[in-house]
């Protein structure tokens, strides 16, 4: 017993370590037009084909829920529990102050994998990966308080043990490539995601009810096209801004 939990406690430092480590800058990377293009084919792969989609799509499902879960702790709003399912739905269930409290975290799903993923390409090209992928873990880690349901606590398992393993295994090259993955991945699954909700409000009505846009629209008074709108104009200024990164880092490369 005492070998094994100082075996346990060992590997619990080196992973506290490896956590700690990630949050040293190592410059930002130049990649080479061959290696983006396949950074960008892996992204594509995850998010577009349907086999792949429909487990990458509960991650995607899973930071879109953490996007409303951050959004009600940011206006003092207490978060009961989060539920997933492998349907690709979700739900969060919060309580607070009724108007702008409800009004802000209903809004921050459907942007929500866009913006991260905006922000992890944008840690890559200023020589942050590491952190990004260290914060992730952490994030990953504590998301687990909140989740209510073995699906939700499964997804939240297997991000946090890619996380942990890339923390502790990979070099800075390799995790500054997988973290570019991811945030064009979940860019991709962002778009996907929009399409999927827009569609819901023009060829299948009988979904409403599952809408953000149509849930804002009964909490404020506001058409639901306006919260699309809202919804659409976050992620095109997440992509424009993940393109100008990626542009910048192929400007680098070329000047190498």
């Amino acid at each position: 017993m005492t070998n094994a939990a100082g075996q346990l406690g060992n590997a619990a430092a080196d992973w506290w370590h490896a956590v700690l480590a990630g949050f040293v800058h190592n410059g930002a990377p130049a990649v080479p037009p061959a290696v983006l293009g396949g950074i960008v084919a892996v992204a594509i792969a995850l998010s577009i084909p349907r086999g792949t989609w429909r487990w990458f799509g509960l991650y995607v499902t899973f930071v879109h829920e953490l996007g409303h879960a951050f959004a009600a702790l940011m206006t003092g709003r207490y978060i009961h529990g989060l539920t997933i399912g492998l349907d690709h739905s979700g739900q969060l269930a919060s309580t607070g102050r009724r108007g702008f409290s409800a009004t802000w975290s209903g809004f921050w799903g459907y942007p929500a994998p866009a913006v991260v993923g905006a922000a992890l390409v944008w840690s890559v090209s200023a020589g942050w990966a590491g952190a990004a992928m260290s914060l992730g873990a952490l994030v990953l880690l504590v998301a687990l308080v909140f989740l209510r349901n073995f699906t939700g606590i499964l997804v939240a398992l297997a991000s946090a043990a890619v996380a942990q393993a890339l923390v502790m295994l990979a070099g800075p090259v390799t995790v500054s490539y997988a973290v570019l993955a991811l945030g064009i991945a979940l860019g991709v699954g962002s778009v996907r995601d929009f399409l999927k909700v827009a569609a819901v409000h023009t060829s299948r009505r009988s979904q409403l009810a599952s809408s953000d846009a149509w849930i804002l629209s009964r909490s404020t008074g506001l058409p639901a096209v306006l919260w699309l709108a809202g919804f659409a104009l976050v992620i095109a200024a997440c992509a424009v801004s993940s393109a100008w990164l990626l542009l910048g880092m192929l400007d680098r490369q070329a000047t190498l």
